[in-house]
């Protein structure tokens, strides 16, 4: 199986490489990989992808994903989270490739109270989330083999080049060790997804998976001080940790309240295999080295 994998330097993208590293594996950067690629530049998209490499599979895991930059720079976000994606769909069903996508649970707005399966009505509040959604529809209209990945809340052991490096955990880290107090915010829902298992599911559904649209998170829910708790126990971080609400911090960007997403369309394949928010966590921090032996050894007895 021939991959190319767009956005391979990324913090997902780094994982999807490792996932798929059997496999005859190509990757693409705006500034590196084995083919450097801009996806916004459609004869540059079909000249490697349609007469180069032929690829069977097309994995983009590039994006626009810095939130608050989007809202000041909305052209950059549509052009790279939407225009590139149907670039990429018209090419790939030309060149009979199957398209992997990763969206944004984003798409959704307010009012939910309950997991969002991928039926579920969309409704974004950001730029981001507006310009995943545009991306979204541009595949559905271009390509006939695709499958489309809303995930949320990710991190991973490669930096997040949107976050200057840092995912939540590094930060809610970096943060206790320089500053006498954290604040986070008790009501924003959602599910913190680890890269190295969201990459593993991604392979089984680029293999097995039918067309269409899935939510792919871990399992479970938290607010993000709940996280940040759950951080803190298992790497032994003492910090003063406070609840704070979104309302407290000054951003210009609106964000889903709660956005906990339901793997309904893997779950009916019988292909979910993403583990509980939790465990995922555990696992990251001890493939990091951050995980407390004594978190480590009250919790494997």
């Amino acid at each position: 199986m021939r991959i190319l994998v767009i956005g391979a330097s990324g913090q997902l993208g780094n994982e999807l490489c490792r996932a798929f590293d059997d496999a005859e594996l190509h990757t693409a950067d705006l500034d590196g990989g084995n083919f450097p690629l801009d996806i916004c530049n459609f004869g540059a998209v079909r000249l490697l992808i349609s007469s180069e490499l032929r690829p069977d599979v097309v994995i983009n895991a590039a994006a626009a994903c810095n939130v608050p930059r989007c809202e000041t720079q909305q052209d950059v976000a549509f052009a790279v989270n939407a225009s590139a994606a149907g670039n990429l769909a018209r090419v790939c069903h030309d060149a009979g490739s199957r398209l992997v996508h990763i969206s944004t649970d984003y798409v959704f707005g307010h009012g939910a109270t309950e997991p969002l399966t991928e039926s579920c009505e969309t409704g974004p509040l950001s730029v981001y989330g507006a310009s995943k959604l545009a991306g979204e529809h541009l595949i559905k209209a271009y390509c006939s083999d695709f499958i489309i990945a809303r995930t949320a809340a990710i991190y991973g052991a490669a930096p997040c080049r949107a976050k200057d490096g840092q995912n939540f955990v590094e930060m809610m880290l970096h943060l206790a060790a320089t500053r006498p107090e954290v604040r986070v915010v008790t009501d924003e829902i959602t599910t913190p997804t680890y890269t190295r298992p969201l990459a593993q599911q991604l392979r089984l559904l680029t293999e097995k998976g039918r067309s269409g649209v899935y939510h792919l998170t871990c399992e479970g829910a938290c607010s993000w001080y709940e996280f940040a708790t759950a951080i803190f126990n298992a790497t032994g971080t003492e910090v003063r940790l406070i609840e704070s609400t979104v309302a407290e911090f000054d951003s210009e960007v609106q964000r889903p309240a709660y956005s906990v997403l339901e793997n309904r369309f893997a779950k009916t394949q019988g292909l979910d295999i993403m583990p509980h928010w939790q465990e995922a966590l555990v696992a990251y921090l001890e493939e990091t080295g951050r995980l407390s032996p004594e978190y480590l050894s009250a919790n494997r007895t």
